[in-house]
């Protein structure tokens, strides 16, 4: 079904780019995303009020499809002081320094555990199960935190959830839509998923090595050597009999957290709300044992510390996703239904113009699904569209006559890595904020591997087809 593109479209598309040019620029984007929802929203209402109303609403909107990554993300980080501050976390991270030796091994084996977690669990709740215990490692060994971001970002929320082989959300979407069995989908993302992943991870440890090397890139310590310092003022807080129990103890509970996950088949925002609960109940007993009596304020002062830095870290970020949750459904949730009858989103719309404007040939098909998967992932989802790349896939591989299968799954991983995500800023947030790093910053240094990988996929699935 083709929509006509009105005002609206055009207003969404020309500040897409504006944001893509200040954040290649290194430029904060939010006030651009704020007149970009002003400017919509009075186009679409015709009311200044309205249009005002709008840009603050919009922020709501963002707020709360954000605010499970937020508390996830705050929970980790008050847990993480409690243990820091106890020495149990120094206790617990001590046998990982047997296999992490340097920046190289840091990197890869770090990676390889959160794409193996993420497969079976999906990045978020992989990102709260390793991060916490080994960015402190990596850094240690000299791999600085953006390169632990970024390991944990590539793998997990790209590789893993790109092919997403084990819980199969993704290509249930994208078969369905494209009208073909889940196998092949499967079965035709595995050549183009292995491509993406060596391309894009090797090409980011190349880059990070240089970096390391010509002293672009360095550990910058300062804080975490304060932390370090503030544990040993605070070391005899806790008996070091009591601090091996924890250490044994926490690590069992999250691994009963995964069991219960197999069983119960918990997934995304489930399997990570259990790992949240469990890291709030694990926060109030090493604060009971630590403080005693004192122990009630000091809970909460975790917690607030904790909500404090995920809300530093997500204040930059909601602004500019405020703007692209208008390409999907929050257009209509925050501005109104002024979009055409038979609109699929600003985005989708614009997915689905690209793809009924260019004629149709293996190649041309294969860069037309990476693009329509690309700017689907634009809203910071990558799921969203998932379901437009299947159909645009069908419509396509039924034209060409063949390579429906190798169409879908190219799309599919496009969408996902972009938006998923490797390179939208908002949606690698998790591993941004565990590792306290920027993610704008992340997500550039992401773009040229990605990219690159992109690219080198999509002529993979050219002869493929």
């Amino acid at each position: 079904m083709v929509v006509d593109l009105n005002l609206l479209h055009w207003i969404y598309l020309l500040f897409i780019f504006i944001i893509l040019g200040f954040m290649i620029a290194k430029r904060d984007a939010s006030l651009v995303c704020i007149i970009g929802i002003f400017i919509l929203g009075f186009i679409a209402t015709q009311s200044l009020s309205e249009s005002i109303m709008g840009v603050f609403n919009s922020f709501i909107y963002a707020i709360v499809e954000l605010i499970g990554t937020i508390l996830i993300i705050s929970v980790i980080v008050g847990m993480s002081t409690v243990l820091t501050e106890t020495g149990i976390n120094q206790m617990m991270i001590s046998p990982f320094t047997k296999f992490i030796k340097n920046p190289s091994l840091a990197y890869w084996i770090i990676g390889i555990l959160m794409m193996i977690i993420s497969w079976f669990f999906w990045p978020s709740p992989a990102v709260a199960l390793i991060g916490v215990v080994l960015l402190p490692v990596a850094v240690e060994v000299g791999l600085p935190a953006i390169g632990v971001a970024m390991a944990m970002n590539l793998f997990g929320h790209g590789i893993a959830l790109s092919s997403d082989f084990v819980i199969q959300g993704a290509p249930k979407l994208t078969s369905d839509a494209a009208g073909i069995p889940i196998s092949e989908v499967i079965s035709s993302s595995i050549p183009l998923v292995f491509i993406m992943g060596v391309t894009t991870t090797v090409l980011a440890y190349i880059f990070l090595k240089r970096d390391l090397k010509n002293g672009n890139l360095k550990v910058e310590d300062k804080e975490r050597k304060e932390a370090i310092q503030k544990n040993k003022d605070n070391i005899d807080i806790m008996s070091s009999k009591s601090r091996k129990v924890f250490a044994i103890l926490i690590p069992i509970m999250f691994l009963i957290d995964i069991i219960i996950m197999i069983v119960a088949n918990l997934q995304g925002g489930d399997a990570t709300a259990l790992i949240g609960g469990t890291a709030i109940f694990i926060l109030i007993i090493v604060s009971i044992k630590a403080h005693k009596n004192k122990a009630i304020e000091e809970i909460t002062s975790y917690l607030v510390e904790g909500l404090q830095f995920g809300f530093k870290v997500f204040g930059p970020v909601i602004p500019v996703a405020a703007f692209f949750y208008l390409g999907s459904e929050g257009f209509v949730e925050v501005i109104g239904d002024f979009l055409p009858s038979n609109s699929q989103g600003l985005v989708n719309d614009l997915g689905v113009a690209l793809a009924n404007s260019v004629p149709l040939n293996p190649t041309i098909g294969s860069i037309t699904l990476t693009v329509v998967g690309g700017i689907t992932g634009l809203d910071g989802s990558g799921f969203s569209g998932i379901s437009l790349a299947g159909s645009v896939a069908k419509l396509f591989g039924t034209a060409i006559g063949r390579g429906t299968a190798v169409l879908t799954a190219l799309g599919q991983i496009s969408a996902i890595w972009v938006g998923g995500g490797t390179l939208v800023p908002w949606a690698l947030i998790p591993a941004a904020a565990i590792c306290d790093v920027d993610p704008f910053e992340l997500a550039r240094r992401n773009l040229i591997p990605v990219t690159v990988g992109i690219i080198v996929t999509t002529i993979v699935a050219i002869f493929m087809i």
